[in-house]
Protein backbone atom coordinates (compact mmCIF):
# COMPACT_ATOMS: atom_id res chain seq x y z
CA UNK A 1 0.00 0.00 0.00
CA UNK A 2 1.13 3.39 -0.61
CA UNK A 3 -0.17 6.32 1.15
CA UNK A 4 -0.08 9.78 -1.28
CA UNK A 5 -2.39 13.35 -1.09
CA UNK A 6 -4.78 13.83 -3.94
CA UNK A 7 -5.86 17.90 -3.18
CA UNK A 8 -4.98 17.84 0.45
CA UNK A 9 -7.14 14.51 1.48
CA UNK A 10 -4.60 12.02 2.17
CA UNK A 11 -5.52 7.95 0.90
CA UNK A 12 -3.88 4.88 1.08
CA UNK A 13 -4.12 2.87 -2.23
CA UNK A 14 -2.44 -0.14 -3.61
CA UNK A 15 1.15 0.70 -4.97
CA UNK A 16 0.20 -0.43 -8.23
CA UNK A 17 -2.66 1.88 -8.90
CA UNK A 18 -2.22 4.83 -11.42
CA UNK A 19 -2.79 8.70 -9.86
CA UNK A 20 -6.10 7.85 -11.99
CA UNK A 21 -7.63 5.04 -10.05
CA UNK A 22 -6.21 6.87 -6.86
CA UNK A 23 -7.65 10.43 -7.75
CA UNK A 24 -11.05 8.02 -7.80
CA UNK A 25 -10.25 6.19 -4.72
CA UNK A 26 -9.84 9.76 -2.64
CA UNK A 27 -13.61 10.72 -4.48
CA UNK A 28 -11.79 13.51 -7.31
CA UNK A 29 -12.99 13.42 -10.89
CA UNK A 30 -10.40 13.11 -13.57
CA UNK A 31 -11.70 13.45 -17.30
CA UNK A 32 -10.78 11.04 -19.91
CA UNK A 33 -10.97 9.71 -23.39
CA UNK A 34 -8.64 7.55 -24.08
CA UNK A 35 -8.60 5.39 -20.82
CA UNK A 36 -10.61 2.34 -20.04
CA UNK A 37 -10.34 -0.19 -17.23
CA UNK A 38 -10.47 -3.14 -19.28
CA UNK A 39 -7.90 -1.78 -21.76
CA UNK A 40 -4.19 -1.32 -21.73
CA UNK A 41 -2.91 2.39 -21.30
CA UNK A 42 -2.36 4.53 -24.05
CA UNK A 43 -1.59 7.76 -23.13
CA UNK A 44 -2.42 9.67 -25.82
CA UNK A 45 -5.74 12.00 -25.36
CA UNK A 46 -4.12 13.88 -22.55
CA UNK A 47 -7.11 15.06 -21.13
CA UNK A 48 -6.74 13.24 -17.54
CA UNK A 49 -3.67 15.76 -16.82
CA UNK A 50 -3.09 16.31 -13.08
CA UNK A 51 -0.49 18.24 -10.94
CA UNK A 52 1.88 16.12 -9.28
CA UNK A 53 4.03 18.30 -6.52
CA UNK A 54 7.93 17.97 -6.60
CA UNK A 55 7.94 16.75 -10.09
CA UNK A 56 8.33 18.44 -13.60
CA UNK A 57 6.87 21.74 -13.79
CA UNK A 58 4.45 20.25 -16.73
CA UNK A 59 0.92 18.52 -15.94
CA UNK A 60 1.14 14.82 -15.96
CA UNK A 61 -0.84 12.25 -17.61
CA UNK A 62 -2.60 10.44 -14.43
CA UNK A 63 -3.60 7.38 -16.86
CA UNK A 64 0.33 6.24 -17.54
CA UNK A 65 2.23 7.43 -14.11
CA UNK A 66 2.14 5.00 -11.18
CA UNK A 67 1.58 6.04 -7.43
CA UNK A 68 5.11 4.31 -7.51
CA UNK A 69 6.44 6.67 -9.09
CA UNK A 70 5.59 10.13 -7.31
CA UNK A 71 8.30 11.65 -4.58
CA UNK A 72 7.72 12.17 -1.19
CA UNK A 73 8.33 15.16 0.22
CA UNK A 74 11.56 16.79 2.24
CA UNK A 75 10.64 15.29 4.94
CA UNK A 76 9.07 11.78 3.85
CA UNK A 77 5.48 13.92 3.83
CA UNK A 78 3.76 11.88 1.51
CA UNK A 79 3.46 12.72 -2.07
CA UNK A 80 1.19 15.16 -3.43
CA UNK A 81 -1.28 15.51 -6.72
CA UNK A 82 -3.54 17.77 -7.66
CA UNK A 83 -6.95 17.63 -9.78
CA UNK A 84 -8.07 21.04 -9.85
CA UNK A 85 -5.04 23.77 -9.37
CA UNK A 86 -5.25 26.59 -11.77
CA UNK A 87 -2.12 24.63 -14.25
CA UNK A 88 -4.47 21.51 -14.43
CA UNK A 89 -7.39 23.66 -15.17
CA UNK A 90 -5.61 25.78 -17.98
CA UNK A 91 -4.08 22.13 -19.43
CA UNK A 92 -7.67 20.77 -19.55
CA UNK A 93 -9.07 24.29 -21.53
CA UNK A 94 -5.94 23.64 -24.01
CA UNK A 95 -6.24 19.77 -24.90
CA UNK A 96 -10.19 20.30 -25.24
CA UNK A 97 -9.72 23.18 -27.49
CA UNK A 98 -6.96 20.92 -29.55
CA UNK A 99 -9.45 18.09 -29.42
CA UNK A 100 -12.52 20.48 -31.31
CA UNK A 101 -10.14 21.95 -33.85
CA UNK A 102 -11.03 19.44 -36.27
CA UNK A 103 -14.54 17.94 -34.72
CA UNK A 104 -17.57 18.85 -36.78
CA UNK A 105 -20.22 21.03 -35.69
CA UNK A 106 -22.90 18.49 -35.98
CA UNK A 107 -24.16 17.89 -32.54
CA UNK A 108 -27.80 18.05 -33.35
CA UNK A 109 -27.38 15.61 -36.20
CA UNK A 110 -25.05 13.25 -34.21
CA UNK A 111 -26.43 10.14 -33.24
CA UNK A 112 -23.89 9.98 -30.19
CA UNK A 113 -26.22 13.38 -28.85
CA UNK A 114 -27.24 13.20 -25.50
CA UNK A 115 -24.35 10.51 -24.40
CA UNK A 116 -21.59 11.80 -25.56
CA UNK A 117 -18.31 12.44 -23.43
CA UNK A 118 -16.89 15.14 -25.63
CA UNK A 119 -20.18 16.98 -25.66
CA UNK A 120 -20.37 16.33 -21.63
CA UNK A 121 -16.37 17.33 -20.56
CA UNK A 122 -16.22 19.92 -23.20
CA UNK A 123 -19.11 22.02 -20.69
CA UNK A 124 -17.14 21.00 -17.86
CA UNK A 125 -13.66 21.59 -18.67
CA UNK A 126 -13.88 23.11 -21.92
CA UNK A 127 -13.59 26.90 -22.79
CA UNK A 128 -17.20 28.75 -24.31
CA UNK A 129 -15.08 30.42 -27.85
CA UNK A 130 -12.70 28.92 -30.47
CA UNK A 131 -9.53 31.12 -31.29
CA UNK A 132 -9.35 29.03 -34.61
CA UNK A 133 -10.69 30.33 -38.11
CA UNK A 134 -9.15 27.97 -39.99
CA UNK A 135 -11.11 25.00 -42.24
CA UNK A 136 -11.54 22.26 -40.62
CA UNK A 137 -9.84 18.69 -41.31
CA UNK A 138 -12.25 16.06 -43.37
CA UNK A 139 -11.98 12.23 -43.67
CA UNK A 140 -13.51 10.31 -45.36
CA UNK A 141 -15.74 7.39 -44.12
CA UNK A 142 -14.77 3.67 -43.80
CA UNK A 143 -17.32 0.73 -44.58
CA UNK A 144 -16.42 -1.49 -41.80
CA UNK A 145 -19.73 -3.98 -42.42
CA UNK A 146 -23.41 -3.43 -41.43
CA UNK A 147 -23.52 -3.10 -37.74
CA UNK A 148 -20.97 -0.16 -37.41
CA UNK A 149 -21.58 3.46 -38.92
CA UNK A 150 -18.94 5.42 -39.46
CA UNK A 151 -18.10 9.27 -39.32
CA UNK A 152 -14.84 9.62 -39.07
CA UNK A 153 -14.42 13.00 -39.30
CA UNK A 154 -15.65 13.05 -35.66
CA UNK A 155 -12.48 10.80 -34.63
CA UNK A 156 -10.16 12.15 -31.88
CA UNK A 157 -7.83 9.11 -32.04
CA UNK A 158 -8.46 7.99 -28.51
CA UNK A 159 -7.90 4.19 -29.97
CA UNK A 160 -10.11 2.63 -27.76
CA UNK A 161 -11.74 0.54 -30.19
CA UNK A 162 -8.07 -0.10 -32.04
CA UNK A 163 -7.12 -2.12 -28.50
CA UNK A 164 -10.44 -3.68 -28.00
CA UNK A 165 -10.44 -5.70 -31.40
CA UNK A 166 -7.01 -6.14 -30.87
CA UNK A 167 -6.88 -7.19 -27.27
CA UNK A 168 -10.73 -8.65 -26.10
CA UNK A 169 -11.65 -9.24 -29.62
CA UNK A 170 -8.50 -11.37 -30.74
CA UNK A 171 -8.04 -9.85 -33.86
CA UNK A 172 -6.43 -6.79 -35.42
CA UNK A 173 -9.01 -5.63 -37.62
CA UNK A 174 -8.91 -1.96 -36.94
CA UNK A 175 -5.33 0.08 -36.83
CA UNK A 176 -4.15 4.05 -37.07
CA UNK A 177 -2.53 4.75 -40.39
CA UNK A 178 -0.47 8.06 -41.35
CA UNK A 179 0.53 10.85 -38.25
CA UNK A 180 -0.34 14.37 -37.25
CA UNK A 181 -3.16 16.15 -39.06
CA UNK A 182 -3.36 12.67 -41.74
CA UNK A 183 -3.44 9.91 -39.09
CA UNK A 184 -6.93 7.99 -39.64
CA UNK A 185 -8.77 5.00 -37.67
CA UNK A 186 -9.40 2.19 -40.47
CA UNK A 187 -9.31 -1.20 -41.78
CA UNK A 188 -6.73 -0.11 -44.18
CA UNK A 189 -8.17 -2.35 -46.62
CA UNK A 190 -11.72 -1.33 -46.31
CA UNK A 191 -12.95 -4.91 -44.96
CA UNK A 192 -15.76 -5.41 -43.13
CA UNK A 193 -15.06 -6.11 -39.70
CA UNK A 194 -15.53 -10.32 -38.64
CA UNK A 195 -15.42 -10.15 -34.75
CA UNK A 196 -18.27 -11.11 -33.02
CA UNK A 197 -17.95 -8.08 -30.53
CA UNK A 198 -17.22 -5.70 -32.88
CA UNK A 199 -21.22 -3.86 -31.68
CA UNK A 200 -19.18 -3.12 -28.48
CA UNK A 201 -16.45 -0.43 -29.79
CA UNK A 202 -20.06 1.52 -30.47
CA UNK A 203 -20.13 1.66 -26.96
CA UNK A 204 -16.32 2.40 -25.96
CA UNK A 205 -16.16 5.26 -28.88
CA UNK A 206 -16.42 8.73 -26.69
CA UNK A 207 -17.88 10.70 -29.68
CA UNK A 208 -19.69 10.04 -32.57
CA UNK A 209 -17.46 8.56 -35.00
CA UNK A 210 -18.30 4.78 -34.67
CA UNK A 211 -22.13 4.46 -33.67
CA UNK A 212 -24.93 1.52 -34.67
CA UNK A 213 -25.98 1.70 -38.47
CA UNK A 214 -29.56 -0.21 -37.78
CA UNK A 215 -29.88 2.21 -35.13
CA UNK A 216 -29.03 5.53 -36.75
CA UNK A 217 -31.35 8.45 -36.76
CA UNK A 218 -33.78 6.34 -34.50
CA UNK A 219 -34.99 7.72 -31.37
CA UNK A 220 -32.48 10.42 -28.97
CA UNK A 221 -31.51 8.59 -25.52
CA UNK A 222 -33.59 10.69 -23.93
CA UNK A 223 -36.39 9.37 -25.13
CA UNK A 224 -36.34 5.71 -24.59
CA UNK A 225 -37.27 3.80 -21.04
CA UNK A 226 -34.99 1.87 -20.02
CA UNK A 227 -35.25 -1.51 -18.49
CA UNK A 228 -32.77 -4.31 -16.84
CA UNK A 229 -33.07 -7.48 -17.90
CA UNK A 230 -31.00 -10.56 -19.04
CA UNK A 231 -30.25 -11.77 -22.82
CA UNK A 232 -31.50 -15.57 -23.94
CA UNK A 233 -29.59 -15.55 -26.87
CA UNK A 234 -26.71 -17.74 -25.86
CA UNK A 235 -26.56 -19.75 -21.96
CA UNK A 236 -24.30 -16.78 -20.62
CA UNK A 237 -26.87 -14.80 -19.35
CA UNK A 238 -25.59 -11.49 -19.87
CA UNK A 239 -27.01 -8.29 -18.37
CA UNK A 240 -28.18 -6.14 -20.79
CA UNK A 241 -30.44 -2.88 -20.99
CA UNK A 242 -33.52 -2.99 -23.22
CA UNK A 243 -34.52 0.71 -23.85
CA UNK A 244 -37.75 1.11 -25.61
CA UNK A 245 -39.59 3.87 -27.05
CA UNK A 246 -43.12 3.18 -26.47
CA UNK A 247 -44.00 -0.19 -27.08
CA UNK A 248 -41.12 -0.38 -29.33
CA UNK A 249 -37.43 -1.81 -28.79
CA UNK A 250 -35.10 0.72 -30.18
CA UNK A 251 -31.85 -0.47 -28.81
CA UNK A 252 -29.87 -3.19 -26.66
CA UNK A 253 -26.75 -2.38 -24.44
CA UNK A 254 -24.75 -4.25 -21.77
CA UNK A 255 -24.87 -3.48 -18.12
CA UNK A 256 -21.50 -3.90 -15.60
CA UNK A 257 -21.81 -7.69 -14.29
CA UNK A 258 -18.23 -9.04 -13.06
CA UNK A 259 -19.50 -12.27 -12.62
CA UNK A 260 -20.86 -13.09 -15.97
CA UNK A 261 -19.98 -10.48 -19.02
CA UNK A 262 -17.43 -7.55 -17.77
CA UNK A 263 -19.46 -5.01 -19.68
CA UNK A 264 -19.47 -6.39 -23.27
CA UNK A 265 -22.21 -8.37 -25.29
CA UNK A 266 -21.83 -10.32 -28.25
CA UNK A 267 -23.62 -8.79 -31.72
CA UNK A 268 -26.30 -11.39 -31.59
CA UNK A 269 -26.90 -9.90 -28.38
CA UNK A 270 -26.63 -6.14 -29.51
CA UNK A 271 -28.53 -6.30 -32.59
CA UNK A 272 -31.22 -8.96 -31.93
CA UNK A 273 -33.74 -5.98 -30.95
CA UNK A 274 -34.92 -5.21 -34.77
CA UNK A 275 -36.15 -9.09 -35.18
CA UNK A 276 -38.78 -7.39 -31.69
CA UNK A 277 -39.91 -5.00 -34.72
CA UNK A 278 -39.84 -6.51 -37.79
CA UNK A 279 -41.83 -9.50 -39.39
CA UNK A 280 -42.95 -10.38 -35.52
CA UNK A 281 -46.14 -12.20 -34.53
CA UNK A 282 -48.02 -9.55 -32.60
CA UNK A 283 -51.40 -11.39 -32.71
CA UNK A 284 -52.73 -14.71 -31.91
CA UNK A 285 -54.00 -17.28 -33.98
CA UNK A 286 -56.71 -19.70 -33.88
CA UNK A 287 -56.59 -22.80 -36.33
CA UNK A 288 -60.24 -22.71 -37.70
CA UNK A 289 -61.56 -25.54 -40.34
CA UNK A 290 -57.94 -26.32 -40.53
CA UNK A 291 -56.94 -22.86 -41.78
CA UNK A 292 -54.90 -20.23 -39.33
CA UNK A 293 -57.39 -17.13 -38.70
CA UNK A 294 -56.34 -13.98 -36.58
CA UNK A 295 -58.29 -13.71 -32.78
CA UNK A 296 -58.53 -11.61 -29.82
CA UNK A 297 -56.55 -12.88 -26.92
CA UNK A 298 -59.64 -13.79 -25.03
CA UNK A 299 -60.48 -16.38 -28.32
CA UNK A 300 -56.86 -17.74 -28.00
CA UNK A 301 -57.20 -18.22 -24.38
CA UNK A 302 -60.93 -19.47 -24.46
CA UNK A 303 -59.48 -22.13 -27.04
CA UNK A 304 -56.49 -23.17 -24.76
CA UNK A 305 -58.92 -23.59 -22.36
CA UNK A 306 -61.10 -25.63 -23.90
CA UNK A 307 -58.30 -27.84 -25.47
CA UNK A 308 -57.51 -28.66 -21.89
CA UNK A 309 -60.23 -29.62 -20.41
CA UNK A 310 -60.64 -32.10 -22.63
CA UNK A 311 -57.37 -33.94 -22.61
CA UNK A 312 -56.49 -36.04 -20.00
CA UNK A 313 -53.21 -34.80 -17.67
CA UNK A 314 -50.80 -37.54 -19.04
CA UNK A 315 -52.09 -35.82 -22.91
CA UNK A 316 -50.28 -32.90 -21.96
CA UNK A 317 -46.86 -31.49 -22.61
CA UNK A 318 -45.04 -27.96 -22.89
CA UNK A 319 -41.94 -27.55 -24.55
CA UNK A 320 -39.84 -24.46 -24.06
CA UNK A 321 -37.94 -22.32 -26.90
CA UNK A 322 -34.33 -21.36 -27.12
CA UNK A 323 -35.16 -17.45 -26.29
CA UNK A 324 -37.09 -18.57 -23.52
CA UNK A 325 -36.13 -17.43 -20.26
CA UNK A 326 -35.72 -18.84 -16.99
CA UNK A 327 -38.66 -16.47 -15.44
CA UNK A 328 -41.33 -17.76 -18.42
CA UNK A 329 -39.88 -21.70 -18.24
CA UNK A 330 -40.53 -21.47 -14.57
CA UNK A 331 -44.30 -19.83 -15.31
CA UNK A 332 -44.60 -23.19 -18.15
CA UNK A 333 -43.75 -25.62 -15.38
CA UNK A 334 -46.04 -23.87 -12.83
CA UNK A 335 -48.94 -23.81 -15.47
CA UNK A 336 -48.44 -27.81 -16.56
CA UNK A 337 -47.90 -28.69 -12.08
CA UNK A 338 -51.43 -26.83 -11.93
CA UNK A 339 -52.98 -28.75 -14.97
CA UNK A 340 -51.15 -32.46 -13.49
CA UNK A 341 -49.25 -32.48 -16.04
CA UNK A 342 -45.44 -32.95 -15.40
CA UNK A 343 -44.28 -33.31 -19.46
CA UNK A 344 -42.17 -30.17 -19.26
CA UNK A 345 -38.79 -30.18 -21.88
CA UNK A 346 -36.10 -27.68 -23.13
CA UNK A 347 -34.50 -30.05 -25.67
CA UNK A 348 -36.18 -29.34 -29.03
CA UNK A 349 -32.62 -28.96 -30.22
CA UNK A 350 -31.46 -32.47 -28.77
CA UNK A 351 -29.39 -31.67 -26.35
CA UNK A 352 -28.12 -34.44 -24.38
CA UNK A 353 -29.19 -33.64 -20.86
CA UNK A 354 -29.96 -36.32 -18.82
CA UNK A 355 -32.03 -35.69 -15.63
CA UNK A 356 -31.38 -38.72 -14.41
CA UNK A 357 -27.50 -37.73 -13.02
CA UNK A 358 -29.30 -33.88 -11.61
CA UNK A 359 -27.91 -30.95 -12.44
CA UNK A 360 -24.47 -31.97 -13.04
CA UNK A 361 -25.13 -32.58 -17.18
CA UNK A 362 -25.29 -29.13 -17.25
CA UNK A 363 -24.26 -26.76 -14.33
CA UNK A 364 -21.12 -24.71 -15.00
CA UNK A 365 -19.50 -25.39 -11.80
CA UNK A 366 -16.17 -23.47 -12.08
CA UNK A 367 -18.22 -20.38 -12.84
CA UNK A 368 -17.58 -17.93 -15.64
CA UNK A 369 -15.46 -15.39 -13.29
CA UNK A 370 -13.69 -18.37 -12.32
CA UNK A 371 -12.24 -19.01 -15.54
CA UNK A 372 -9.56 -16.39 -14.69
CA UNK A 373 -7.85 -18.73 -12.27
CA UNK A 374 -7.80 -21.61 -14.68
CA UNK A 375 -4.81 -23.24 -15.56
CA UNK A 376 -6.51 -26.26 -17.81
CA UNK A 377 -9.28 -26.16 -20.67
CA UNK A 378 -10.63 -28.71 -22.55
CA UNK A 379 -13.20 -27.73 -24.92
CA UNK A 380 -15.52 -30.82 -26.14
CA UNK A 381 -17.44 -30.54 -29.03
CA UNK A 382 -18.06 -26.74 -28.73
CA UNK A 383 -16.95 -23.39 -30.54
CA UNK A 384 -17.64 -20.48 -27.77
CA UNK A 385 -16.21 -18.10 -30.35
CA UNK A 386 -19.73 -18.69 -32.50
CA UNK A 387 -21.71 -20.24 -29.68
CA UNK A 388 -21.15 -17.30 -26.90
CA UNK A 389 -18.62 -14.63 -27.46
CA UNK A 390 -18.94 -13.35 -24.74
CA UNK A 391 -17.68 -16.32 -22.78
CA UNK A 392 -15.08 -16.51 -25.49
CA UNK A 393 -13.53 -13.28 -24.33
CA UNK A 394 -12.80 -14.45 -20.76
CA UNK A 395 -11.19 -17.67 -22.09
CA UNK A 396 -8.89 -15.17 -24.07
CA UNK A 397 -8.74 -12.55 -21.31
CA UNK A 398 -6.89 -15.62 -19.01
CA UNK A 399 -5.01 -17.50 -21.95
CA UNK A 400 -3.00 -13.66 -22.95
CA UNK A 401 -1.80 -14.08 -18.99
CA UNK A 402 -0.02 -17.01 -20.39
CA UNK A 403 -0.87 -19.16 -17.61
CA UNK A 404 -3.45 -21.03 -19.19
CA UNK A 405 -3.24 -23.88 -21.49
CA UNK A 406 -6.33 -25.34 -24.18
CA UNK A 407 -6.96 -27.88 -25.98
CA UNK A 408 -10.15 -28.77 -27.87
CA UNK A 409 -11.68 -32.30 -29.66
CA UNK A 410 -12.90 -31.41 -32.38
CA UNK A 411 -11.36 -28.95 -35.03
CA UNK A 412 -13.29 -25.24 -34.14
CA UNK A 413 -10.77 -23.35 -36.35
CA UNK A 414 -9.75 -19.83 -35.18
CA UNK A 415 -10.68 -19.39 -31.67
CA UNK A 416 -8.97 -16.11 -31.46
CA UNK A 417 -6.49 -18.00 -29.32
CA UNK A 418 -3.73 -20.96 -29.50
CA UNK A 419 -5.71 -24.32 -28.99
CA UNK A 420 -4.09 -27.56 -29.29
CA UNK A 421 -6.17 -30.16 -31.36
CA UNK A 422 -6.49 -33.40 -29.47
CA UNK A 423 -8.78 -35.06 -32.16
CA UNK A 424 -11.95 -35.29 -33.42
CA UNK A 425 -14.25 -37.93 -32.04
CA UNK A 426 -15.55 -39.57 -28.65
CA UNK A 427 -12.20 -42.20 -29.14
CA UNK A 428 -10.15 -39.04 -27.81
CA UNK A 429 -12.59 -38.58 -25.01
CA UNK A 430 -12.07 -42.22 -24.05
CA UNK A 431 -8.14 -42.19 -24.27
CA UNK A 432 -8.37 -39.43 -21.74
CA UNK A 433 -11.23 -41.38 -19.32
CA UNK A 434 -8.61 -44.08 -19.60
CA UNK A 435 -5.46 -42.29 -18.50
CA UNK A 436 -3.86 -42.12 -21.86
CA UNK A 437 -4.65 -39.41 -23.18
CA UNK A 438 -1.36 -36.60 -23.83
CA UNK A 439 -3.24 -33.36 -22.02
CA UNK A 440 -4.61 -35.66 -19.10
CA UNK A 441 -0.89 -34.44 -17.48
CA UNK A 442 -1.96 -31.09 -17.87
CA UNK A 443 -5.17 -31.33 -16.83
CA UNK A 444 -3.82 -33.12 -13.27
CA UNK A 445 -1.33 -30.34 -12.52
CA UNK A 446 -3.98 -27.83 -13.00
CA UNK A 447 -5.66 -26.00 -9.61
CA UNK A 448 -9.39 -27.41 -8.98
CA UNK A 449 -11.99 -24.33 -9.20
CA UNK A 450 -12.45 -25.07 -5.76
CA UNK A 451 -9.01 -24.81 -4.58
CA UNK A 452 -8.43 -22.62 -0.93
CA UNK A 453 -5.34 -20.97 -2.80
CA UNK A 454 -6.68 -19.02 -5.86
CA UNK A 455 -5.37 -15.72 -5.84
CA UNK A 456 -6.88 -13.34 -3.08
CA UNK A 457 -7.88 -15.99 -0.76
CA UNK A 458 -6.49 -16.43 2.29
CA UNK A 459 -5.41 -20.03 3.72
CA UNK A 460 -3.53 -19.76 7.00
CA UNK A 461 -5.57 -20.24 9.26
CA UNK A 462 -8.55 -22.86 7.63
CA UNK A 463 -6.41 -24.62 5.80
CA UNK A 464 -3.06 -25.68 7.81
CA UNK A 465 -2.59 -28.69 6.41
CA UNK A 466 -3.05 -28.17 3.09
CA UNK A 467 0.27 -28.69 1.28
CA UNK A 468 0.13 -25.08 -0.36
CA UNK A 469 -0.86 -23.46 3.29
CA UNK A 470 1.36 -20.62 4.24
CA UNK A 471 2.61 -20.05 7.97
CA UNK A 472 0.10 -19.69 10.43
CA UNK A 473 1.77 -15.94 11.30
CA UNK A 474 0.79 -14.45 7.97
CA UNK A 475 -2.04 -13.25 6.69
CA UNK A 476 -1.88 -13.40 3.31
CA UNK A 477 -1.62 -16.49 0.42
CA UNK A 478 1.95 -17.30 -0.87
CA UNK A 479 -0.13 -17.45 -4.33
CA UNK A 480 -1.82 -14.32 -4.17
Amino acid sequence: MAKLKVDGKEVEVPDHYTLLQAAEAAGAEVPRFCFHERLSVAGNCRMCLVEVKGGPPKPQASCAMGVRDLRPGPNGEPPEMFTNSPMVKKAREGVMEFLLVNHPLDCPICDQGGECDLQDQAMAYGVDASRYAENKRAVEDKNIGPLVKTVMTRCIHCTRCVRFTTEVAGIAELGLIGRGEDAEITTYLEQAMTSELQGNVIDLCPVGALTSRPNAFQARPWEMTKTESIDVMDAVGSAIRVDARGREVMRILPRVNEAVNEEWISDKTRFVWDGLRTQRLDRPYVRKSGKLTPATWAEAFDAIKAAAAKAAPEKIGAIAGDLASVEEMFALKALLAALGSTSVDCRQDGAKLDPAKGRATYVFNPTIDGIEQADALLLVGANPRFEAAVLNARIRKRWRTGKLTIASVGDMGDLRYKAEMLGAGPETLAELADGKGKFLSVLKKGRKADDPCRPGRCCARRWRGHPRAVRRDRQECRRG
